[in-house]
């Protein structure tokens, strides 16, 4: 890894391709949040690095990551491969798992739009690992009703007000979520992009209290 400004560039090995993504760790950060990105999306989209930013604020740490290589996001089909996503996120999981610097952290995973069904299906297949999640205009229906029932750990759905498709999605999503706790936030006068005035720091602010909150150590007891 080498640092610069804006945090350690790390290459996470996953099966026959390298993630290239950015890790920044606060000093005595409880909790590490993985972006998993939606469609067309990455490391440098302006809107989940501005969400990073204000969790890296709160004492978080952050892993912006490709969960696809530049030629792979060439192919517009492999955007919306569920299944290749969600491998390589849990590919990202057991690199922030076994880092040196984040082992010692809870992991947390934020999901925009398509990549909030990825961050479910890790969250379901990694119970020990993942500890909350956080889905931005998501799409958690594409995660597939039995892997939305066997996620344990809590839920933030957040939708913008304008994005009435998306939001029956996510009602009706979240009702599969049996075992867990889950929670829908309707932002708004908020699109999918969550553009207008004020609603990404809206967005920012539920999921740095809802990450601070469920990756703290003493989150198991309380809850």
């Amino acid at each position: 890894m080498s640092d610069d400004k804006s945090g350690a560039r790390v290459l996470i090995p996953a099966g026959p391709v390298s993630l290239e993504g950015m890790l920044h760790v606060p000093v005595a950060a409880a909790g590490v949040v993985i972006f998993s990105h939606g469609s067309g999306s990455g490391r440098l989209s302006p809107r989940n690095r501005y969400v990073a930013a204000q969790l890296r604020a709160a004492g978080l740490g952050t892993l912006l990551l490709d969960l696809l290589t530049e030629d792979e996001d060439r192919d517009y089909q492999m955007r919306f491969d569920i299944d290749l996503l969600t491998q390589r996120l849990e590919y990202a999981v057991r690199f922030v798992r076994n880092d040196a610097a984040t082992e010692a952290a809870q992991v947390g995973l934020f999901g925009a739009s398509t990549g909030a069904a990825s961050a479910l299906r890790v969250a379901a297949a990694m119970p020990d690992s993942v500890r909350a999640v956080v889905s931005r205009g998501g799409r958690p229906d594409l995660t597939g009703t039995g892997a939305l029932g066997q996620v344990r750990a809590p839920t933030l759905l957040i939708v913008g007000g304008l994005d009435t498709d998306v939001i029956e999605l996510n009602r009706s999503a979240q009702t599969r979520l049996v075992n867990c706790k889950s929670e829908l936030h309707i932002v708004p006068g908020a699109s999918h992009l969550f553009e207008e005035r004020g609603t990404l720091e809206e967005v920012a602010r539920l999921s740095g209290e809802w990450f601070v909150h469920y990756l703290s150590p003493t989150a198991g007891a309380s809850d």
